[in-house]
């Protein structure tokens, strides 16, 4: 654990160097990598979304493809299609770029719902079905999409199925002054990328992984948990409360965060630290009961759940 722990600092280092002043963020991408999720970023074009991906992948050791979504690609773009072979007279299945340890899908509310929905089977079950023949993933396998805003022109609204996919969802924000001078001083960070030495192989991903599944979660944490699951379901602050993948998605993400942490518990503090980009995008607020003025979910959870 204690090589893991040094492999998870460096490859923080190594990221914050490109994704300047966004160390929390490169923390939780990281976390909900070792916890076998998949990430949705979404923000402004052009605050380094793409960046961000592309860096973890690197640093990571992880083969990479970016699939570019528009209104006009097809299921078929992402995951493959069959092609005949006049020589032997029998189709061939040339696999789509789904097939690879890290997927970047790129603007992913900018394609039709179908298309979307091809990501859905591969998201979960870590396999894709193609013309009847159903065919496993790599492992790891890694999915990081980011969204524009949905007021923008030409975006399509991720249903609760696909958002609930995601174990993640995080904001990168504006840089702070400092890190964007240093951001307009420095160099092209797409040719820094290139110049990152993986920090980790797949070999060592998966042993970390694993390593974050072991991490002790006592029984008060789980009570902890139940409380909030409880609340989100009690409470009219909310269209529907939290479903049971959304409690193990807590549970796995806070594990994940503790082994980052390097830590080999799961203290309250993780629970709560995570707990915003893993409930907010799972808890609609009910608008119809005046409660539209909450910041989000999960202060409201914070502010509401005790530890007992």
């Amino acid at each position: 654990m204690e090589m893991t722990g040094e492999l998870l600092n460096k490859a923080m280092q190594q990221s914050a160097q490109i994704i300047l002043g966004k160390n929390e963020q490169i923390k939780l991408a990281l976390t909900c990598l070792l916890a076998r999720g998949h990430c949705l970023i979404e923000d402004q074009p052009g605050v380094g979304k793409t960046t961000l991906a592309h860096t973890l992948a690197q640093v990571m050791g992880l083969d990479f493809q970016r699939i570019q979504f528009t209104s006009d690609l097809l299921p078929a773009d992402v995951l493959g299609v069959s092609v005949f072979n006049r020589n032997q007279s029998t189709f061939e299945f040339h696999a789509g770029p789904i097939f690879s340890n890290f997927i970047l899908a790129d603007e992913i509310n900018r394609a039709t719902p179908k298309t979307q929905s091809a990501l859905l089977e591969a998201m979960e079950e870590h396999q894709v079905t193609v013309e009847g023949e159903t065919r496993d993933l790599p492992d790891p396998f890694f999915v990081v999409a980011t969204q524009n805003p949905m007021h923008q022109i030409g975006t399509y609204p991720l249903p609760e199925s696909q958002l609930d996919r995601f174990l993640m969802r995080i904001d990168l924000g504006y840089p702070d002054r400092v890190a964007e001078r240093k951001l307009l001083e420095g160099e092209d960070r797409r040719t820094l990328i290139k110049d990152l030495a993986p920090v980790f192989n797949k070999e060592q991903l998966l042993e970390a992984q694993n390593q974050a599944s072991r991490i002790h979660v006592s029984p008060a944490i789980l009570n902890y948990v139940q409380a909030i699951l409880e609340f989100s379901r009690q409470t009219t602050s909310f269209d529907f409360g939290l479903s049971p993948r959304g409690g193990l998605a807590l549970i796995n993400a806070a594990k994940a965060y503790a082994l980052v942490d390097g830590e080999e518990y799961v203290l309250p503090e993780h629970v709560q630290c995570i707990l915003p980009v893993v409930v907010n995008h799972r808890l609609p607020v009910n608008i119809e009961t005046g409660e539209q003025q909450l910041s989000s979910a999960a202060e409201h959870i914070v502010e509401s759940v005790s530890l007992s």
